[in-house]
């Protein structure tokens, strides 16, 4: 990562760190419940495994934003939060309306999958980031 500055080559390493420890968190619990099947308070506990990670990139965010020292680096990231909670909201809004008016399921039983909604406001502002960053490149 040569010529990142260091909040941000920090911010990179916690984030891909967190992102992994989900992944395979996520895929072991699967893996796990589909083959032991287990019953009881286990598997509220068990459930609950890979929102740890999804928290501390919460956590991993805020202190990239209190580390970062460049004001517009920081002002970037910001704006695409903010993008990206919009993206996020709108989405699962309409999302939501379809699902109570229109019956529109991706599942059956319907229920709605949650666990995506974090993934989902990733995605948004990354995108979000992207179409920033062309904004401003255009702008020089």
């Amino acid at each position: 990562m040569p010529g990142m500055n260091p909040a941000k080559r920090r911010y990179l390493i916690r984030f891909l760190s967190t992102t992994g420890v989900y992944v395979i968190i996520s895929l072991a619990l699967v893996h796990y419940l589909v083959q032991v099947r287990p019953t009881g308070p286990v598997v509220y506990f068990l459930a609950l495994l890979p929102a740890i990670p999804i928290i501390g990139s919460i956590v991993v965010i805020g202190l990239y934003i209190a580390e970062e020292k460049d004001e517009f680096q920081r002002r970037l990231l910001e704006l695409s939060l903010l993008w990206g909670m919009g993206g996020t909201l709108a989405t699962t809004s309409t999302w939501g309306f379809l699902e109570t008016f229109a019956q529109v399921h991706l599942t059956s039983p319907p229920v709605s999958p949650l666990f995506w909604v974090f993934t989902l406001f990733i995605v948004c502002t990354a995108i979000a980031r992207i179409g920033l960053d062309v904004y401003y490149r255009s702008r020089k």
